[in-house]
């Protein structure tokens, strides 16, 4: 969605723009139609074609197609067409399943592109950078990734990081085109032009975009970057050596079943069938795809909960998550200043507690000095709340100055966190300065003594601990027409202190409870004094408030001095983003595992280094995105935590997946080998394991990532990284369930079957039935192991309800028709016969359930 904003002038840059109508918005569709979208060569969709050809090279089809053609040696047409059905219907779902996750692959990168500031129509848009067109013109500002090759028409302090083009680290300054110098390669101080995929570290600007996409400096080096490789996760690489013991164990098995049953029957070609269908019982394809579902839908149910997934790797790491750092500005509070409190010439006046009444004129000139060292036109809150204030208590007097022109900005520097707005005077004699910033940094800027300064602070101090956000303001009359190189040059006075109040969302309390209740901790990272840090930290129930570090003990703290005091400090105040990474670093050597929020530049390494680097939607800047895993599009501490508990919802439900189709593959994988060993008939053809992967497929992907939270999930410790997704105690569990369910399979023939190879097709069409009943009853029992059957079955899973009626009306299909059981190779069977199979395969798995039940009434706490 676009957003559209009046035309700001704030400043230099404001009345520049101003001036710019640029393009119009059907010029800009049409280009954008002609010329294609401002995207690098990257890796190509696949198409429909590719997708299907991908789908029929499943060694699942291949192993069905390899059947189908034994059939037809045979001469058994009918099982060769019912197999070949089979085909078309696995192809469909998977091909259904493939452009469905392809489609919300888009869908996501989309909405993770980088968006761009444009003037079209003489209106700001931003837009996705994808969408910008040759001859836009850009709004650039400290922290924006250029979206496009372009040539700078003004510029202030503009400064563009071109590491990722020119191999420098330093950042380069650029200057404003003359209307003569042609397009050059990049490198070097004073060019004019920006390119594409640089970062503005300093200032800003207006840029005209001269080339887009493929053109691009980028773009040309871009098709060398055109085959990504995704990052093996721990759960990837886990998956795939399950997949490959099981196709080692199957190869094997399929020889073994081959060689038997040629050499003790004599039939070689039913013997390669045998083995085929022990293959299909046995091959775990199902494992890869349901990884892909799950990450791939847990990125989209977390979008939905204002999380975007940049990184599907995070999503397994969140479950594991012991700390969670978080920056209090905008996450766990509103970011919604309010100037609630005025100090100036030693008196203190609470706004908020006057509500509507004047305001005391020795407070005028407080409010009009830091009004003239805000923007105009702000989009800072701080800044808007001075404008909004203001223009409230102070409009129609001579303290706003709209005719005054800006002349000069001075701009927060590393080492002096103040900033100066110069203005011209309406009769030109004098420039007036106004000068807004952290109170040190404005007792510098008026050169007070060293009792001032305390004094200054006492006041400080007493504000902070009251919760408010403190900055200084001073002002300064220049007459001379040339200004200095700092604004520390200026002779300046101080005027007073504004007192901002930030209010807690409501949310973060009771979220931060949900923290502790899961065996997380909270650190809050902010810029504010610790008294403020301090106040936040009491009202949302933060523990050990009392506790800090700020920024200038951490810059003289070893690594081992900070990894001792971090263990129990769970606030850092007067940090800047540079020292985040020290923090992270020193939790991580702890053995902790590390979420860290982040908005800026400067916190990028920091959040490249956690585990889960978590940056601001609303307003993060893009090389933020870039560098975290996951995007929180409403900036919200309580989206972080909603986000873990899906994290740890997507790992126990891959769990629980896992587990149910290794337990049903075992029944399937006895039955094809067991017969032959023992010299009886074949029970499972080809036809009937292809039948059965038609529940296990949907399942094991749709019905146990539909499947709601474990009602204890976040009352459990965090997940350690150690922890294998299938271990022992799951593979133990899954083999005893597999072998009950075998075994009341293998009951059922033998019971019907009597030795007698008359009653061959009764005892195959009971012992399948058996096997069915049983196969469902896995997914509910594999469900949940906190609820009971009756809340497992009421629980709000449509997915469920559809594969066990769709299971079950396929079963009655295929044993009451004629044509249909012949080609199953079943018989009419007695409709009390079906009863006892069926009952036979509830008792082989309802046994787990009653053992759950059990342990739930000695343990009330794990239910």
């Amino acid at each position: 969605m676009k957003a559209t904003d009046p035309v700001s002038s704030d400043g230099a840059l404001g009345k520049n723009i101003e001036s710019i109508r640029g393009l119009s918005e059907n010029t800009a569709q049409k280009r954008l139609k002609d010329e294609g979208y401002n995207e690098l060569p990257s890796q190509k969709k696949q198409n429909i074609i590719l997708i299907f050809l991908h789908v029929l090279l499943e060694p699942m089809l291949l192993l069905l197609l390899g059947a189908g053609l034994i059939y037809v040696l045979l001469g058994e047409k009918q099982d060769a067409l019912m197999l070949l059905f089979f085909v078309f219907v696995v192809v469909g779902i998977t091909f259904y399943q493939q452009r469905k996750t392809e489609r919300a692959l888009e869908a996501l990168k989309n909405l993770s592109s980088p968006r761009a500031l444009v003037i079209r129509d003489g209106v700001q848009r931003r837009i996705p950078g994808r969408e910008v067109v040759r001859e836009d013109y850009i709004i650039l500002r400290e922290g924006d990734r250029v979206p496009a090759d372009a040539v700078v028409i003004f510029s202030s302090n503009l400064c563009v990081d071109e590491s990722l083009l020119t191999g420098e680290s330093l950042a380069v300054r650029k200057s404003e085109w003359d209307g003569k110098e042609s397009m050059t390669q990049p490198g070097g101080d004073d060019l004019p032009f920006v390119y594409s995929g640089t970062l503005v570290v300093q200032g800003h600007g207006i840029a005209k975009v001269l080339q887009v996409g493929s053109r691009t400096e980028m773009g040309k080096i871009g098709k060398a970057l055109q085959r990504i490789t995704p990052e093996e996760t721990l759960l990837k690489k886990e998956t795939n050596l399950l997949v490959r013991n099981f196709a080692i164990a199957g190869v094997i098995l399929c020889l073994l079943v081959i060689v038997v049953y040629g050499f003790s029957r004599g039939d070689w070609v039913v013997g390669i069938l045998a083995g085929v269908s022990l293959s299909m019982a046995i091959l775990p394809e199902e494992f890869p795809v349901v990884l892909m579902i799950f990450m791939s839908l847990g990125a989209w149910r977390m979008s939905k909960r204002q999380v975007l997934t940049r990184n599907t790797a995070s999503i397994e790491m969140l479950g594991a998550a012991t700390v969670l750092c978080v920056d209090k500005t905008g996450t766990l509070t509103q970011n919604k200043m309010i100037l609630s409190s005025l100090f100036c010439d030693g008196q203190s006046y609470d706004i908020e507690k006057n509500g509507e009444q004047p305001l005391p004129e020795c407070y005028h000139h407080l409010l009009e000095y830091g009004y003239l060292a805000s923007q105009k036109d702000p989009f800072d809150p701080i800044e808007k709340e001075i404008k909004n204030t203001t223009e409230k208590f102070l409009q129609k007097t001579e303290h706003i100055h709209d005719h005054w022109k800006l002349v000069r900005e001075y701009p927060l520097t590393k080492h002096l966190l103040a900033l100066s707005h110069v203005w011209e005077s309406l009769d030109r004699r004098k420039h007036v300065i106004a000068a807004k910033g952290a109170p040190e940094a404005i007792a510098d800027l008026c050169h007070f003594s060293n009792e001032q300064t305390t004094e200054l602070l006492t006041h400080v101090k007493e504000m902070t601990e009251k919760g408010l956000r403190v900055l200084g303001v001073a002002r300064s009359i220049f007459p001379e027409d040339f200004l200095p190189d700092k604004q520390h040059d200026f002779e300046y006075k101080f005027v007073g202190l504004l007192g901002f109040v930030d209010p807690v969302r409501e949310t973060v309390a009771p979220s931060l409870k949900e923290c502790y209740t899961a065996g997380m901790r909270m650190i809050m990272i902010t810029g504010d004094y610790p008294g403020t840090a301090q106040h936040i930290g009491r009202q949302i129930g933060l523990k050990n408030p009392e506790l800090f570090i700020t920024g200038s003990e951490l810059a003289h703290m070893s690594q081992e001095e900070l990894r001792e005091k971090i263990k129990t400090i769970n606030i850092f105040a007067r940090v800047i983003p540079e020292q985040k990474l020290a923090i992270v670093d020193a939790l991580k050597a702890n053995g902790e595992i590390v979420a860290m929020t982040g908005d800026g530049v400067n916190d990028a390494p920091a959040l490249k280094s956690s585990h889960i680097g978590i940056a601001m939607g609303e307003r993060g800047t893009d090389v933020a995105r870039e560098s975290s895993a996951l995007v929180l599009l409403n900036d919200d501490f309580s989206s972080i935590v909603q986000a873990v508990r899906l994290g740890r919802r997507i790992f126990d439900n891959l769990r629980k997946s896992i587990s149910y189709i290794f337990s049903v593959h075992v029944p399937i994988a006895g039955m094809a080998l067991i017969p032959v060993l023992m010299g009886y008939p074949l029970v499972l053809l080809p036809a009937h394991i292809a039948f059965l992967e038609l529940i296990i497929d949907p399942a094991c992907s749709t019905v146990f990532e539909a499947e709601p939270e474990e009602k204890n999930i976040m009352d459990r410790l965090p997940r350690s990284l150690k922890e294998r997704l299938f271990g022992r105690k799951n593979f133990f569990r899954s083999f005893l369930q597999g072998l009950s369910v075998l075994a009341a399979a293998i009951f059922v023939f033998l019971w019907f079957y009597q030795g007698n190879p008359t009653y061959e097709d009764q005892a195959r069409t009971l012992s399948f039935a058996t096997l069915v009943i049983a196969n469902i009853l896995l997914i509910i029992v594999n469900l949940s192991g906190s609820r009971s059957l009756v809340k497992t079955l009421t629980a709000k899973n449509k997915a469920f309800w559809f594969v066990m009626i769709g299971a079950l009306f396929s079963l009655f299909v295929i044993m009451i028709l004629p044509p249909l059981q012949v080609l199953f190779h079943f018989t009419p069977v007695r409709f009390i016969d079906v009863i006892f199979a069926a009952f036979v395969g509830f008792i082989a798995v309802i046994w787990f359930k009653i053992i759950d039940l059990v342990q739930r009434l000695r343990n009330p706490k794990t239910g």
